[in-house]
C-alpha cells in the first residue's frame, strides 16, 4: 500500500538582539519582512516595538481573518471590513517572578465585526469553519487557556 506524503510549508524566521530588543526577518521565496519586538519597561524594555505578547494576539486576528477569506469561498458568500479586539489576560506571576504554573495567557476574548452578505445560519458555520481551520486559533484553543470569541455580522457597505 502506497503511503501518501503529507505536504507542509514552512515558515522560517531568524532573530537577533541584545537585552530584550529583537529584529526578526521573516524568510521566504526571494523576499524579507522585517520587524522586531521588545517589551514593557517592567519586564526590562523601553516600549519601542510591539511585544511578542503583543504581536501572538495581532497573529490571532489577521489569521482569523486570512481564514475566514478562504472558508467565505467556499461557501460562496462575500465578505467586507473585519473589526477585531482581542484581549489575553496575562497572570506575569510565572513568566517574571518565577511562580508555579503555566506562562500562559490565563483566557483570550476574540470580538469580530465582519461585513457579509451570509444569511445567519452560513454566517455561524463561516465562524465556526474559521476557528477550527485557523492554526493560530487552535494554538490559542488547544493550549488549554479560557477562549471565547464572539462574531457578529454587520452588512455589507455599499
Amino acid at each position: 500500500m502506497a503511503t501518501t506524503k503529507k505536504q507542509t510549508v514552512p515558515f522560517i524566521v531568524s532573530g537577533e538582539g541584545t537585552g530584550v530588543l529583537q529584529r526578526i526577518t521573516v524568510g521566504g521565496d526571494g523576499t524579507a519582512h522585517r520587524f522586531a519586538t521588545d517589551t514593557v519597561p517592567p519586564f526590562g524594555g523601553q516600549d519601542s516595538e510591539p511585544s511578542p505578547l503583543s504581536l501572538t494576539l495581532g497573529a490571532l486576528a489577521g489569521c482569523n481573518q486570512i481564514t475566514a477569506q478562504i472558508v467565505a469561498k467556499e461557501l460562496g458568500v462575500t465578505l467586507g471590513r473585519f473589526t477585531f479586539d482581542v484581549v489575553g489576560d496575562f497572570d506575569p506571576s510565572v513568566m517574571a517572578g518565577g511562580a508555579e504554573g503555566d506562562a500562559n495567557f490565563d483566557a483570550v476574548h476574540v470580538q469580530a465585526t465582519v461585513e457579509s452578505d451570509a444569511d445567519e445560519a452560513t454566517f455561524e458555520r463561516l465562524r465556526s469553519e474559521t476557528e477550527r481551520r485557523c492554526p493560530v486559533t487552535q494554538l490559542f484553543v488547544r493550549s488549554g487557556l479560557e477562549f471565547d470569541s464572539e462574531w457578529t455580522a454587520a452588512p455589507l457597505a455599499g
